[in-house]
């Protein structure tokens, strides 16, 4: 599975360009239910509104002044309250900690992505595609919900985890980092919430639910050989071209993740760019988390490895340790974890600990919801036999 990434600042893509008018599909099997509904609501309101105007009639015949027939509601819309348990309570609250990005490359191309204040020094948190195309010779800006805006500068990236910290330039006072949750803790079904710009319409809300967790992807937006890879947080909340590094909320308003990638359906009908169908891929906060603060530390990011090349073809049953590396170098590093682990060249690794390995892709995506120096037990297949080898992380620091 490759979804495309939902949106940023690539500029092979115009993410931050407006989304076409919709077009109205009819909806048959729901319009019976619509018309009635619409129906009872028209005789509710005639039969009120019958017995106000005799009641004002009656007024009119006794009074000797012209009264008026408007009736003012109790409370303006202003004055209302909304309880903060409730999605228009959570979203009041995480929109003012929510920024739109715009970066610009030095050819004047460029697009649009979100990101959400991570600490009070004014880091931003969002995704590495959304601020690529600019980061060594471009420029960036954040706009917060309430239109001010602050240029920006990358403080560090990483292409392999999808995950970028910016600092604003002349950080405001006050600002509200969003609080984090646990990904850990989160259940399917779990209620979500996603903020964003999807196709540049900024402080956008929407809601769904956790349809899956430890969803292998990788994904990549046509632009660059190299893919993220993640075991993602899959949700049904509308994500478009847009949403790219906002955050994806619990019912609580807790960061569980960072809005990343969309499957889409392959293009047709004059269909250039990708549009949610409910499968929306999210990076978990808590991974998210520790990248980014070895990005705050140093700049860089520190992979965990096992010290082995492994096939990235999705068909092969489990993660197939290739024979020979790149270059003619060995496919398991000397002296690497897996080495001493006693794996080889040849063996498919099958498990996880006890995540199911289906390929190689989703075993960098599994390695790297861990840290470097963790240990975990691999199993895996060699001359039809099964085994198991406890492997202690190794690591490997910056992209290659």
């Amino acid at each position: 599975m490759i979804p495309s990434y939902a949106g940023g600042g690539d500029s092979n893509a115009a993410w931050g360009a407006p989304a076409p008018a919709p077009t109205e599909r009819p909806r048959k099997r729901r319009a019976s239910g619509l018309v009635a509904a619409v129906a009872a609501a028209a005789l509710v309101a005639g039969g009120v509104g019958g017995a106000l105007g005799y009641w004002v009639a009656d007024r009119n015949d006794t009074d000797s002044g012209t009264g008026s027939t408007t009736i003012a509601a109790s409370n303006s819309p202003k004055d209302f309250k909304r309880d903060p348990g409730t999605v228009a309570g959570v979203a009041a609250k995480a929109l003012p900690s929510v920024v739109t990005i715009d970066a610009q490359n030095g050819d004047g191309e460029g697009g649009s992505g979100t990101g959400f204040v991570y600490d009070k020094e004014g880091h931003i948190l969002t995704n590495n595609h959304v601020v690529a195309s600019a980061a060594d010779s471009g420029q960036l800006t954040a706009t917060f919900s309430n239109g001010k805006k602050y240029d920006a500068e990358v403080v560090g990236r990483a292409q392999g985890y999808d995950v970028a910290v910016l600092k604003l330039r002349n950080a405001p006072d006050g600002l509200t980092p969003l609080p984090l949750g646990n990904s850990d803790q989160v259940a399917v079904g779990d209620s979500t919430i996603a903020i964003g710009a999807p196709f540049g319409l900024s402080n956008t809300v929407t809601t769904g639910i956790i349809s899956a967790k430890d969803r292998p992807v990788a994904s990549g937006d046509g632009s660059s050989s190299k893919n993220s890879y993640m075991s993602a947080l899959q949700t049904d909340a509308s994500i478009n071209p847009g949403n790219s590094g906002g955050p994806l909320l619990d019912a609580g308003g807790a960061v569980i993740g960072i809005n990343s990638a969309i499957q889409s359906t392959s293009g047709g009908l004059g269909q250039s760019q990708a549009g949610s169908i409910g499968l929306g891929f999210a990076i978990p906060v808590n991974q998210a988390k520790n990248v980014a603060e070895q990005l705050i530390r140093t700049g860089k990011p520190v992979y965990p490895v096992i010290g082995a090349t492994v096939s990235m073809d999705d068909a092969t049953g489990g993660a197939v340790i290739s024979e020979e590396g790149a270059g003619g170098t060995p496919a398991v590093s000397p002296g690497g974890p897996a080495a001493k682990a006693g794996l080889k060249g040849g063996d498919v690794i099958t498990k996880f600990n006890d995540t199911v390995i289906e390929s190689g892709p989703t075993l960098i995506g599994e390695i790297w919801t861990h840290k470097p120096g963790d240990k975990v037990t691999l199993t895996y297949k060699r001359d039809g036999k099964t085994a198991t080898a406890e492997v202690t992380l190794g690591e490997r620091e910056g992209d290659s």
